[in-house]
């Protein structure tokens, strides 16, 4: 099954991508630019009801025929996307709420390691490890 994972910086800049298989990587670049209009939509819908909170799962954003695309926003405006086969009827929301904080934490510690420059991409093999894992799970 084909999905991808971005992190993406306010400004829309990609900290991290990840695509399984790597050949859909060019539809799946796409796929999240489209998504990341939506995320910002509901984001100034939300206005300071975000301020309020510390993280917040924003769900399905939209449903194409062949992938569904879920996001997540930390405090900072970070911006999670998610892109999951649309055959894969067995993820659940709570599911993907938990793999969501799951990588918010993981993206966290790398925030706090002194030799990471924020703005960079991420590079770290325990990131990755955590990512794969992940992957490995909604397959």
């Amino acid at each position: 099954s084909s999905q991808a994972l971005w992190l993406v910086l306010p400004q829309n800049y990609p900290l991290y991508i990840r695509s399984v298989p790597t050949e859909n990587e060019l539809k799946f670049h796409y796929t999240v630019h489209t998504s990341l209009d939506v995320v910002d939509e509901k984001i100034s819908a939300m206005g300071k009801a975000l301020v309020d909170q510390r993280e917040l799962y924003l769900g399905l954003l939209y449903p194409t025929e062949d992938y569904k695309v879920y996001g997540y926003v930390t405090n900072s405006k970070v911006k999670f996307v998610m892109v999951v086969d649309s055959s894969n009827t067995a993820l659940r929301d709570n599911e993907i709420r938990s793999m969501f904080r799951k990588l918010h934490n993981s993206y966290t510690d790398i925030m706090c390691n002194p030799f990471y420059n924020p703005g960079d991409r991420i590079h770290s093999r325990a990131f990755d490890t955590m990512v794969n894992s992940m992957m490995m799970q909604v397959c």
